[in-house]
């Protein structure tokens, strides 16, 4: 009788210890996670920017908008980039580049900005920064200022964070000045040539008087500091109120005649 052949998959059988990976592949499937999980994290957070940086955006309030628009003495044309305010007659020759505050509509600045260019025949171009965001948006003034060939020459300036960007843009040769409304810089142009208005609110409590006195040592010597009595931080622009800001004791109007003033004899001093 033959004797039966034992199973090779039989109960005694002994096995060896499972292959392991090459190190190499462990190490190419560790790369590969880290990546996938790195890129991953990089999408959440640019999700969660877009989304923080377009919601709560502060519009502008309708009224002073609408006093703007029907405005015969003043010219307003809107781009992809920016709003562009000019007088309908009696132009100077003269422009400004402002930059809105953070999560503030462009067009909240177009009545107090308006008054100045009807008073000293300014054009105005008002940026759109990339996501409602001065710090993020890194375009050349040349973006803006090319709106508005028929210009001689250019001022800067910008409210609250606006501010910030338009003293990076005040360092360059072909600026001729910088006008901050309830702001302050952050880079030094104290040893920079340039002539500086620098407005602010007495109830700002957000670009508080202190902060704006504490960062006069960046700018120049020659700076003219103008406090409005009674104006706030959301002052101005019209875009209702602000969180974390004082209250205006200042009514609007007056303000938008304040800032007319003031930047016209800076402007005219110039």
């Amino acid at each position: 009788m033959r004797a039966t052949e034992r199973s090779s998959t039989g109960p005694n059988e002994i096995h060896g210890p499972s292959p392991r990976p090459h190190k190499a592949v462990r190490k190419r499937r560790i790369l590969r996670f880290s990546v996938i999980s790195l890129a991953s994290l990089i999408v959440l957070a640019a999700v969660g920017i877009l989304v923080w940086a377009n919601v709560g955006v502060m519009q502008a309030e309708t009224g002073p908008l609408d006093k703007v628009r029907t405005n015969p003495a003043v010219s307003l044309h809107e781009t992809p980039e920016s709003f562009i305010l000019s007088p309908t007659a009696g132009a100077s020759g003269v422009g400004l580049v402002f930059i809105p505050g953070a999560k503030v509509s462009a067009d909240a600045y177009l009545y107090k900005l308006s008054g100045a260019v009807v008073e000293s025949g300014l054009t105005v171009v008002v940026t759109k920064p990339v996501l409602n965001l001065a710090f993020f948006d890194q375009r050349p003034l040349t973006t803006f200022t090319n709106a508005a060939l028929d210009v001689d020459s250019w001022f800067v300036g910008g409210h609250s964070l606006g501010g910030v960007r338009a003293c990076q843009y005040a360092a360059q040769p072909d600026v001729s000045g910088l006008i901050l409304f309830g702001s302050y810089c952050a880079n030094d142009l104290a040893d920079v040539d340039t002539r500086v208005l620098s407005l602010s609110g007495s109830t700002d409590q957000l670009s508080t008087p202190e902060k704006i006195m504490d960062a006069a040592h960046l700018l120049p010597t020659s700076t003219t500091f103008f406090p409005i009595d009674g104006a706030n931080h959301a002052r101005f622009g019209d875009y209702g109120l602000q969180a974390g800001d004082g209250v205006a004791t200042l009514d609007s109007s007056v303000v938008r005649d304040v800032i007319t003033a003031e930047v016209d004899s800076f402007l005219r001093n110039s």
